[in-house]
């Protein structure tokens, strides 16, 4: 991923905590290959937003309005794709066990509510509302123990060249 500002440009292949130092008033960048996300706060914090291949010149119609400060490359993952949600925190309540995309995790499981899950297998996004809207957030194989960010996960996207829609990755 490249960001340029005016005449100066920088390049990022890996993960970046800190991008203050070398964009404070960037505002654009280009994703030359792969795929990234980036945050609106240092530290992989705040909101976040996905970046495939191309051009992003204004920052501001994404409601990134403090433009970039930090920004984490996601691998590709060549395999399966497998997650367990659960209805409570801390893995409580009713679960199911998750290979596909999920538009409507309500609707389809006829859950309450999700506020935990561990991933298995593959490299999901997670949105706030249904059919992949809102807020997202990226997810590593893991337990994720709590959902402190959203009240209600509505809706899970994996990472894979596959995926169609508004989200196809082909990283």
């Amino acid at each position: 991923m490249s960001m340029e500002c005016g005449q100066t440009s920088v390049h990022y292949g890996t993960d970046c905590p800190d991008m203050y130092s070398f964009l404070s008033r960037c505002h654009s960048c280009k994703v030359e290959g792969g795929c990234f996300m980036l945050y609106d706060r240092p530290n992989y914090m705040g909101n976040q937003y996905f970046m495939r291949k191309g051009e992003y010149a204004d920052y501001h119609m994404m409601r990134m309005a403090n433009g970039m400060r930090s920004c984490r490359m996601i691998p590709m993952h060549r395999g399966s794709y497998r997650m367990k949600i659960y209805e409570r925190e801390s893995f409580g309540g009713q679960s199911h066990e998750i290979m596909e995309d999920c538009d409507n995790i309500m609707d389809r499981y006829r859950m309450s509510s999700c506020m935990s899950c561990n991933i298995q297998d593959g490299h999901w996004l997670m949105y706030e509302m249904p059919h992949f809207r809102g807020r997202m957030m990226f997810m590593r194989p893991g337990e994720y123990r709590h959902f402190i960010w959203f009240n209600t996960l509505f809706q899970l996207r994996k990472l894979t060249k596959k995926t169609s829609l508004s989200m196809v990755i082909d990283c």
